[in-house]
This record gives C-alpha cells, sequence and structure tokens, in this order.
C-alpha cells in the first residue's frame, strides 16, 4: 500500500487543527493511546496518525500511536485484551484481525466477540482484479474467454495467504465457476513484481496497492470490488457491471477492550466520526486511495455483523485453516 500522504493533505489538517473543536471534550482521565498491528507507513498506521493529530485537539489529552507488530496484527488485539483494564486504549484493526483470523485460527489468542467493542469504522478499501500490462487479457469476459481455452490453468495470486484478498480470489472463483489455485505471497511487493514480469498471470489485492502499477502502465486493473466504480479509476468497471455478482471491500476501524466502560467508548466513537466529517481530513485519506467513513459505535458494529454475514460463509467454506 501507499506509504505516503501529500504534504498538501497535511497542510490542510494543520490549518484545520488550528480551529477550536467545536465539540465538549470526552471525559478521558489521562491520554489516549492507540495501537496499530502494523508497520508504520502502511495504510493502518497512517490513518490511526490521521486521527490521532486531529483528536488530540478535540479530546485535550495526549494521544500516543504505537506500533505493535507481528502475526498479521494479532499481537495487537492479544496485547489490547491482554490488558483487561479500563485505561484509555483504542486498536485500529481490519477484518483480517476481526473477522478471518478467528476462523481460520484454532487460537488466536482472544475471542473478537467478546474481547472488544467496535468504536468507529473511518475507512473502507476496495479489491481489484489485475493482470500485466501486455496480458491478451482485456477485461472480464476476456478472462472467461482465456479460462475455457486454458482449463484449470486459472492461477491469482494474493499477497498472503489466508489474507482477505485471498478469500476474495476464492469467492470470484465461485461465481465465474472456475476454482483458483491461489498463489499466497509474502506481501504486495513480490506479487506485483512477478505480475508485473509475468510470471503470474493473475494477481487480486486492494485497489489502493494496484493503482499506482496501473497508472503507470505497468499492469492492467480489470475490475473492482465496490457497488459502484470507484472515482479514481472510473474507466474500469465493477465486477457486477462486468457480468460478476460480486461486491465486497476491507475497512479499517477502531476498536476498545470490552473492560471500557460502554459510555467512553461511544463517546470516543462520537468524537472519531467527528473527526472523520471534517474536509481536510476526508481529503488526506481519499490520497491515500481510501474510502473515508463517518460511523459512531452503534453503526460500526452493525457494520461489522453484516461483513461477518459476508464472509464467514467463504472462509469457511473454503477449509483454510493457520498454525501461525
Amino acid at each position: 500500500m501507499r506509504n505516503w500522504i501529500s504534504c498538501a493533505a497535511f497542510a490542510a489538517l494543520a490549518a484545520a487543527s488550528a480551529a477550536p473543536a467545536c465539540a465538549q471534550q470526552a471525559p478521558l482521565d489521562g491520554a489516549l493511546t492507540i495501537v496499530v498491528g502494523y508497520p508504520p507507513g502502511g495504510s493502518s498506521d497512517r490513518i490511526a496518525r490521521l486521527v490521532a493529530d486531529r483528536l488530540k485537539d478535540r479530546l485535550g489529552v495526549t494521544v500516543v500511536v504505537e506500533n505493535k507488530t507481528g502475526a498479521g496484527g494479532r499481537i495487537a488485539a492479544q496485547g489490547l485484551h491482554a490488558l483487561a483494564t479500563r485505561q484509555n486504549v483504542l486498536m485500529l484493526a481490519n477484518p483480517a484481525v476481526m473477522v478471518v483470523a478467528p476462523l481460520v485460527y484454532a487460537e488466536p489468542g482472544y475471542d473478537a466477540r467478546r474481547d472488544f467493542q467496535p468504536v468507529s469504522l473511518v475507512s473502507r478499501y476496495k479489491f481489484a482484479l489485475a493482470v500485466a500490462a501486455n496480458s491478451p487479457i482485456r477485461d472480464v469476459a476476456g478472462l472467461r474467454q482465456w479460462l475455457r481455452d486454458n482449463p484449470r490453468q486459472f492461477s491469482v495470486g494474493v499477497p498472503a495467504t489466508g489474507s482477505l484478498p485471498h478469500f476474495f480470489a476464492l469467492m470470484l472463483g465461485r461465481q465465474i465457476g472456475q476454482e483458483p489455485e491461489v498463489v499466497g505471497y509474502r506481501g504486495s511487493a513480490p506479487l506485483i513484481s512477478e505480475l508485473i514480469g509475468g510470471v503470474l498471470p493473475q494477481a487480486v489485492d486492494t485497489l489502493d496497492t494496484l493503482l499506482p502499477q496501473h497508472r503507470a502502465g505497468k499492469i492492467r486493473i480489470l475490475a473492482t470490488s465496490g457497488e459502484a466504480r470507484d472515482p479514481l479509476l472510473a474507466e474500469v468497471p465493477t465486477f457486477r457491471e462486468a457480468g460478476v455478482d460480486l461486491a465486497a471491500d476491507g475497512w479499517n476501524a477502531f476498536f476498545a477492550s470490552s473492560a471500557m466502560a460502554p459510555a467512553k467508548a461511544a463517546r470516543l466513537g462520537e468524537d472519531i466520526a467527528a473527526v472523520m466529517r471534517e474536509p481536510a481530513m476526508q481529503q488526506a485519506v481519499r490520497e491515500s486511495y481510501l474510502e473515508p467513513v463517518t460511523a459512531d459505535a452503534a453503526a460500526t458494529g452493525r457494520e461489522l455483523d453484516a461483513y461477518r454475514a459476508q464472509w464467514e460463509p467463504a472462509v469457511k467454506a473454503s477449509g483454510f485453516t493457520a498454525t501461525q
């Protein structure tokens, strides 16, 4: 994923932070810590730091971002669960941690439903299917024809085994009537390198990861997973427009330990939602090729339930399990 946000976006955020907060400050009794389960520079880290920068002014307290990396984000979740206190700690997590890991690991180290409570959904991202720029496959119809001409050669690369793109690729295969061979890589960089080089015929990854290479003319995105075309890629159809009945996305959301007072978690959700409504914040998020979202704790909980209903059957049907 992209590891920068433009200077203009930061300048706009800085200008916004100079204005006084309109809402009453949340009743926090000390600093707020935001835990991120991924390294600095990634999209999760960027979103967390953008929110933290604005939240400190709104709440009137110090807001610190800590990166607790490892195990695909599970280390951060395990750490928050182990606190088992009412400390002012939030975690920014995605579906890999909150939906997939509890289904594929016998002992993920936490119970996603019992140990955490939703606070605020802040961004969404789409998935995309891509081929090399010199591939004869020009669109999804061309892919279908290629698969008819080359049966049992539906090989799809994904950035990691057990990742959301992995299960999206499986859902895609069911919709087009051919089970793919899913090839897991150690991240997006080697995946894209082999796609560009023609070693890999197709790849599924997040749109924010693939879009820069598409714009550079090195790969070709065939379709995106949203309900509507992405405004940054208006010339590329959605899967449904291309005749594949499939729409899905990923997200980043803040969670608190279930030990935190629900009223405090709800209030923090309202404050984060207010931050996400700021035009400068929305601009900064969009410049990371993500979709900004405004959702309080209750709305985030409903979104999480709907997401589980969509993805859990696909994950379970795959039979995939993990040990580390």
